[in-house]
């Protein structure tokens, strides 16, 4: 595993494990000559994961589109920033360059990053590890809401079990790095009726 994109806040949240696990992140990718692919920002998670992976020697590619640019404050600090022209780009970007994923605490768009990367590997688009860093329960309720999919048979159980969820950021990589895709994996089909 060469590269791991990381899916999480332009915030830092009001918890400061949420930048403590960010700054681990960083630093273990970095020892472990992982390169990180994020979306591009200087600011919240983002900017505090890219920091750390830089300051223990990493490399960063950064996929920014122009029109965040100047919100977000793309990071000039880097390894390399990528400016495309717009969010499709940039997420499709962001999956082409990684060989694995690892979510942190974030909002709307970070949900809607790892929702998009569960999909596709449910429909057979990849077969990539996705993790979840679950600090402080952050996620335990969407973790209960994939179980209850389960439970009312909206989702199979081979197809909940993409999603690896750890609480500390080097267990997770480790867990990433020994993930062996299913030979047959569960693609969803419509009911018939």
């Amino acid at each position: 595993m060469k590269s791991i994109v990381v899916y999480c806040g332009s915030r830092k949240g009001n918890r400061p494990a949420y930048a403590e696990a960010a700054q681990i992140l960083g630093k273990t990718l970095a020892d472990k000559n992982i390169r990180l692919v994020y979306g591009g920002g200087n600011v919240g998670l983002m900017g505090i994961t890219a920091d750390s992976t830089m300051q223990h020697g990493g490399e960063v590619l950064g996929i920014i589109p122009g029109f965040l640019n100047q919100l977000e404050v793309g990071h000039n600090g880097i390894t390399e920033l990528r400016v495309v022209e717009n969010m499709h780009q940039r997420k499709l970007m962001m999956h082409e360059e990684s060989d694995g994923i690892i979510t942190l605490p974030g909002g709307f768009g970070t949900m809607e990053e790892i929702f998009e990367m569960l999909t596709w590997g449910q429909l057979g688009m990849h077969q990539k590890p996705i993790g979840v860093l679950n600090v402080e329960g952050y996620y335990d309720d969407l973790i209960a809401q994939a179980d209850r999919m389960v439970a009312d048979d909206f989702l199979s159980v081979r197809n909940r079990e993409m999603l690896i969820v750890e609480s500390d950021p080097i267990r997770l990589i480790e867990l990433l790095l020994n993930y062996v895709p299913s030979p047959n994996p569960t693609v969803i089909t419509p009911e018939r009726s």
